[in-house]
């Protein structure tokens, strides 16, 4: 019998298992606090990455969460599954019909990696990184949930004050929101944390200011920070992640999900950066901002010459 399908050893009734793959993550959301970390692992896994658990093997998934693949087992049996291939075919019956070629993507550069007898030319690894951010945008179009980005935009039109923090890879996505929101007349403020100053840029945060929080795993610790101070002054919360079971999540006001796609470990940001312009359209019609307004070239035209600005 494969490790895919071992029964119980408890020999305990099996829960019944849930008949949607939505109502699954509803269940895992529900036990998370409560599972072992190695479980947690792959409850991650699940939530950001469902799309591929239909083509993974048991030996992928628990490579990348870094576990044994009898903990794939515990975990499908502890939903009630016999074993992970019992589990695997609800995520197939919900997602062959609309998965995009994400994963067929993956297990290309998969097999471009393993494959040592052939180097991949430049041209080949371009269109892999293009392919993957490609479907990684088709993946949030699909799955875009448009009663929470409808609250994001709410929250975004109604705040005076908007607090933008991203660190790491986050960081740039972040400096492109504050760029757009600042289009608007609102007072927007990029938590940059220079010189380790997190806590002093987030000291004048107070009640009906809104605080955009992106982060995705690992999650830096300095975006958690941020947001516990927001809750602190009950400021409301934007949260752009990758997972309902992520740190942030619970504690935002409106919650945004993005399961970008990765090659060769390297994450993309295209469908993150289309979100968050998404947002700033959103938001720029609800406000009634025209395109001229939009468009208007700054200017340091003011009367001097170059040579008086020293």
């Amino acid at each position: 019998m494969s490790s895919s399908e071992s029964s119980a050893s408890s020999g305990e009734a099996l829960p019944e298992a849930p008949a949607s793959v939505e109502r699954l993550q509803q269940l895992i959301g529900a036990e998370y606090e409560g599972l072992p970390r190695q479980l947690k692992r792959i409850a991650n896994y699940m939530s950001q990455q469902s799309g591929r658990v239909m083509v993974d093997r048991v030996s992928d998934i628990a490579q990348q969460c870094e576990v044994h693949p009898s903990a794939i087992v515990r975990f499908s049996q502890r939903f009630g599954f016999k074993g992970f291939s019992e589990m695997q075919a609800l995520f197939r019956e919900a997602y062959t019909d609309k998965a995009t070629p994400v994963q067929n993507y993956q297990q290309r550069i998969r097999r471009m990696i393993a494959n040592r007898s052939h180097k991949a030319s430049s041209s080949e690894l371009a269109r892999e990184c293009i392919n993957v951010s490609r479907s990684g945008l088709d993946r949030l179009a699909q799955e875009l949930d448009e009663t929470e980005f409808g609250k994001a935009v709410d929250l975004l039109a109604e705040a005076d004050n908007i607090y933008v923090i991203g660190v790491r890879r986050s960081f740039s996505v972040a400096h492109y929101l504050v760029y757009s929101l600042r289009h608007t007349n609102k007072r927007i403020h990029l938590v940059s944390g220079l010189g380790g100053g997190y806590r002093e840029q987030m000291r004048s945060v107070r009640e009906g200011d809104l605080v955009v929080a992106i982060s995705f795993s690992p999650y830096g610790k300095e975006t958690r920070h941020c947001v516990r101070i927001a809750r602190q002054h009950k400021a409301r919360t934007l949260v752009i992640t990758d997972s309902q079971l992520a740190p942030l999540a619970r504690q935002a006001s409106a919650l945004l999900l993005v399961n970008e796609g990765s090659t060769f470990a390297f994450r993309s940001l295209s469908s993150t950066l289309s979100l968050c312009q998404a947002l700033f359209i959103a938001v720029a019609y609800r406000l009634e901002i025209s395109v001229e307004e939009i468009g208007a070239p700054g200017s340091f035209e003011d009367g001097e010459s170059d040579d008086d600005l020293d």
